[in-house]
């Protein structure tokens, strides 16, 4: 939670062709409109009961949409993160439109606040076309950004490069545990071992001089919304994991992590903050460094996304909008029923 809300300056120029203008001039577009958000932890099939109900929708006028996929994954905006990060295929985004891949390079910036314009101006466009936009990703605090329009806290530079340069020389646990003495339901939120979150939070706890937790209406609170919330989750949700993550290897992942990675040394540059955090990159660097071998690497992404998972899980899992349908079934007609019947 609490991402960066402001971008880094090498990322405007690359994106800057159909956004609508941050610094005044065009207000953003506004959400509007009764749209589909397919939400739940990762690999448990939401992508593929997306591409159904949207391809499904393309002959259906009016009542169901037609469906166009927004996907709401702090992930897939990176270019060349492909295998790793369960990137629709090019074949499936010619099926069915798809938004909010391929924004900006691994090195990049992308944060919380132009999320929201970028999918704020899809959904406006969408509706111009006379369709329907249909939200999918298990981004818990992404999709809360865009359903029931979370506010990102201001910026503090000079504190957050202090505390960067703590967390080099104390760790992430450390700064976890100041975190806990500062702001108690902030920090029971996030990981002692995720940096990027804890200095976040740290940043915007000092720089205000108020909780981090306490800002926007709360992430407890879930107020009605223009959405049709509806969740695909599954009993058998570990062996889909291994399964994944078996395949991807099967696809080229590791070869996709060692091209970015001479990619990058070759252009001095580094991975950003986000990027950073994406599921079987970092254990596979320290594969292709020798720290450990790929079954050991290997092993590592699944009980990672394992418990990434359950955290997921656990976060949408309080919401009492989201209505579920079980991937083991037929979440395809299911969630098709229910966009049928919900969606205006």
């Amino acid at each position: 939670m609490g991402e960066s809300d402001q971008p880094s300056p090498a990322a405007n120029p690359a994106r800057r062709a159909g956004r609508v203008s941050e610094g005044g001039g065009h207000p953003e577009p506004a959400v509007t409109g009764r749209h589909l958000c397919l939400v739940g932890p990762t690999a448990a099939g939401k992508s593929d009961v997306a591409l159904e109900v949207a391809h499904a929708s393309r002959g259906v006028p009016r009542k169901w949409g037609p469906f166009e996929i927004v996907s709401v994954d702090s992930m897939v905006v990176y270019r060349g993160m492909d295998i790793g990060t369960a990137k629709p295929s090019i074949a499936d985004r010619r099926l069915v439109p798809h938004h909010m891949i391929d924004l900006v390079e691994p090195w990049e910036e992308y944060s919380l606040s132009l999320f929201q314009s970028d999918v704020a101006s899809c959904i406006a466009g969408i509706e111009s076309r006379g369709g329907r936009a249909l939200l999918v990703g298990g981004t818990g605090l992404y999709l809360r950004a865009v359903v029931d329009g979370l506010t990102p806290p201001g910026r503090w530079p000079e504190i957050a490069s202090q505390l960067e340069a703590e967390c080099e020389r104390q760790g992430p646990e450390f700064l976890h545990s100041r975190l806990a003495r500062l702001d108690p339901v902030g920090a029971s939120r996030m990981e002692p071992t995720n940096a990027r979150r804890i200095l976040r939070a740290l940043e915007v706890t000092v720089g205000s001089g108020r909780p981090f937790s306490s800002f926007g209406p709360g992430l407890t609170t879930y107020p009605e919304c223009p959405f049709v919330l509806v969740g695909v989750d599954s009993s058998r949700l570990d062996d889909r994991i291994a399964s994944r993550v078996g395949a991807q290897m099967d696809e080229g992942f590791l070869g996709e992590v060692a091209g970015l990675r001479c990619s990058l040394a070759a252009s001095g540059r580094d991975w950003s903050k986000t990027a950073a955090q994406a599921l079987g990159y970092r254990e596979l660097i320290e594969h292709l460094d020798g720290e450990t071998s790929l079954p050991e690497a290997v092993d590592a992404i699944v009980q990672r996304t394992r418990r990434f998972a359950r955290r997921q899980r656990r976060w949408f899992r309080r919401d009492p909008r989201i209505r579920w349908v079980d991937a083991e079934g037929q979440p395809g007609r299911e969630v098709a029923t229910l966009a049928g019947i919900l969606v205006k």
